[in-house]
């Protein structure tokens, strides 16, 4: 393996991408670091806090005095393992409303390319490829059908015992397309040196597979 290995992996919301990030982490051996999870991470804080993203001084000094970690496949915020308090469908709502604001967006991304250049790392979210790490030394752009994207999201719900329709998480997968692509600032789209992959009739393994294939040709 390289002396450092960045690996990006991009996409729509729902597209397995934190599912296969960790995968590919885990079987190199180097540190997933889900980029979503942070913006949650300061949406929940932003909902506990009370903090209106109006009131853009209160968010800036929140924000200051904001630390976000991994550690052991936990989520860190300010010490707190946080794993399922960020899990739920409000404050997925409030990472993708929060995530539009550029001060929030300077502080998690400077965040990240630290992390990014002081070791070898698998990030995913929405920008990597095209902002984060533009020199990562591989760039993914996984993605599938909106249909296949909301029911593997809608069953990931109700393995974990919400109510929640179909029609509901089509919905909000649909807001969340257009958000994330329509955003003035690093909207989505595929990096010109992404390798696309869609996913729709793929497996978790099979697209694992794929990438490792890609990255360590010698060793898959």
């Amino acid at each position: 393996m390289k002396e450092k290995l960045r690996i990006a992996i991009d996409g729509p919301s729902g597209a397995g991408k934190s599912t296969i990030a960790r995968q590919v982490a885990g079987a190199l051996g180097i540190d997933y670091i889900d980029t979503g999870a942070m913006y949650r991470a300061v949406g929940y804080k932003a909902l506990r806090e009370q903090i209106p993203l109006e009131d853009r001084e209160a968010l800036g000094a929140m924000l200051s005095a904001t630390e976000i970690d991994f550690s052991g496949g936990n989520t860190l915020l300010d010490g707190e393992v946080i794993n399922d308090k960020i899990r739920t469908p409000e404050v997925s709502k409030m990472a993708s409303d929060i995530s539009a604001l550029p001060e929030v967006r300077e502080k998690l991304v400077a965040l990240q390319r630290q992390m990014g250049s002081s070791k070898s790392v698998v990030m995913d979210g929405r920008d990597i490829g095209t902002n984060v790490l533009r020199d990562a030394e591989y760039k993914f752009f996984l993605t599938a059908s909106a249909e296949e994207r909301a029911r593997r999201r809608w069953l990931e719900l109700l393995e974990k015992g919400e109510t929640v329709s179909l029609e509901e998480v089509q919905a909000d997968i649909a807001a969340r397309d257009h958000n994330d692509s329509s955003r003035p600032l690093n909207p989505l789209r595929r990096a010109p040196d992404a390798l696309e992959i869609d996913s729709s009739h793929m497996s978790i393994e099979q697209v694992t597979a794929f990438i490792l294939r890609r990255v360590c040709p010698e060793q898959h």
